[in-house]
Order: C-alpha cells, then sequence, then structure tokens
C-alpha cells in the first residue's frame, strides 16, 4: 500500500494526446468521466499479467511551462486505505491541499496535495461506494 498506482497527462489538447500516446505505444483509452473531461490511459490489457500502472489525461488547467523551466512531469497517484487520514499526515509534515477529496462515483475518493518542494500528487482510496 501507499505506492504509486495511477499516473496523469496533462494536455492542451487531448485527442492529439490521446494519438501520440497510441501511435508511439499502443496505449487504449476509455472514458471514464465527462465532467471534468476524464480518459482512463490502458498500458496493458485488461487481463494482462504485465506488471505496471495504469494512468489517465485531464485538461491542462494553464498555459504548458515552457521547455527551458526544467521538467514538465507527469502526476503520480498513490494507493491508500484511508484518505482522511493520510490527508492529515500530508498538511502536517508540510503538504498543501491542491484540489480537495472528491469522489471518483462508484470508484473512489481522489484528491491532491503539493509536497514541500512544490510538487502536486495525487492519493486515491478505492471506494465502490463513492458518490
Amino acid at each position: 500500500m501507499n505506492r504509486p498506482v495511477h499516473f496523469e497527462i496533462q494536455a492542451g489538447d487531448i485527442e492529439r494526446a490521446k494519438k501520440f500516446y497510441a501511435d508511439v505505444f499502443g496505449w487504449t483509452y476509455e472514458k471514464w468521466m465527462d465532467e471534468p473531461t476524464y480518459w482512463g490511459i490502458m498500458t496493458a490489457l485488461r487481463d494482462s499479467k504485465e506488471i505496471g500502472i495504469n494512468g489517465g489525461f485531464v485538461k491542462r488547467p494553464a498555459a504548458a511551462p515552457a521547455p527551458s523551466q526544467g521538467t514538465n512531469a507527469y502526476v503520480c497517484t498513490m494507493q491508500v486505505d484511508n484518505f482522511d487520514e493520510i490527508a492529515a499526515k500530508i498538511e502536517k509534515a508540510g503538504g498543501i491541499v491542491a484540489m480537495p477529496k472528491f469522489a471518483i462515483a462508484g470508484m473512489a475518493w481522489q484528491g491532491y496535495f503539493i509536497d514541500t518542494e512544490g510538487n502536486t500528487f495525487g492519493v486515491h482510496q478505492a471506494d465502490k461506494g463513492a458518490k
């Protein structure tokens, strides 16, 4: 537990990004949410026994960093047993809430935080009753 289980790629043009990653890596996609638009990225077939994680495309909320600004990275999400307990630990350790806890209906609780170095990461608690 408490390991990376999901990544997100912000994109100005999600359809263009989907095509790029499908052409390069053969990834496939599933639409998970309409609002905000969210496409699940499947890096392996559902019944595959390959080790790895899947991800998602989300609409970029602001302009992309310039190439000279350094690392332009994916957001990783950690799966946890208890979202609220981990959120409290994050804030006690100096992290801040970037996007408060919200339900991914029928799947999980999700939220985003910023660490002490300014990096964004997600926290995910599986819960089929989330709504």
